[in-house]
């Protein structure tokens, strides 16, 4: 049984319910076809049907499920080209982000990216999945908002959303946390020089390793003809 009593300040009982679900699907635990009954859940999770319904929103708007006649929900089977080329489109975002960060960004949200940079080293060292994960999501919000442009705030979060699981699935790779620390300081020192090319350089050569490293933890967990 899964605890679900303690939950991080700003997360819903379905924000949790689609990580731990997404995170089930994207790692293979949760098969390709397999049916997600509502009461089933609710009674494993210990809810009420309303924030499982929730979840399978999120996850259906991810496309990590889909409503089948007669079936109700079910994992949906997902292709790693689709998925990298969300992330391609995901870089060029994010890239644009760190761009006009370098630009925009005032004094205090650099001090504020500097520092929690900083924080994220001792959580690279240790391999704490979790709090870099986290860490990693705030990283990369301080840089949408950084960017002083509120419709490319609003498309980055909504393609973030939709990727997220393979994101958080790449953490998983040996070394890659470390190595996700090392592309960040680029990315944080052409940011705070206001470098806006270098930049976006960096940012966009992240992504483009996050696309490889999410494709190889996928690609190491389903048969091809899943996919």
């Amino acid at each position: 049984m899964t605890d679900t009593t303690t939950l991080k300040p700003a997360e819903t009982r379905a924000d949790r319910l689609a990580r731990e679900l997404s995170d089930e699907i994207v790692s293979g635990r949760l098969a390709p076809g397999a049916r997600l009954d509502e009461q089933s859940l609710a009674d494993r999770y210990r809810l009420s049907r309303t924030p499982v319904r929730e979840a399978l929103g999120r996850l259906a708007a991810m496309g990590l499920v889909e409503k089948r006649p007669h079936r109700g929900v079910v994992v949906a089977a997902f292709t790693v080209e689709r998925v990298m080329h969300m992330f391609e489109v995901m870089a060029e975002l994010e890239a644009l982000c760190a761009r006009l960060a370098a630009r925009r960004m005032s004094l205090g949200a650099k001090a504020a990216l500097q520092a929690l940079h900083h924080d994220m080293q001792g959580l690279s060292e240790t391999e704490n999945f979790d709090g870099y994960e986290s860490a990693n999501r705030a990283f990369h919000r301080t840089i949408y908002d950084g960017s002083g442009n509120p419709v490319l705030v609003e498309t980055a979060d909504e393609m973030r959303r939709r990727i997220a699981p393979f994101r958080r699935a790449q953490f998983q790779m040996a070394g890659r946390i470390a190595k996700s620390f090392r592309e960040h300081d680029a990315i944080v020192g052409a940011i705070l020089d206001g470098e806006e090319e270098a930049a976006y350089a960096a940012m966009r050569g992240h992504l483009m390793t996050v696309k490889d490293a999410s494709a190889a933890f996928v690609t190491s967990r389903f048969p091809l003809e899943v996919l």
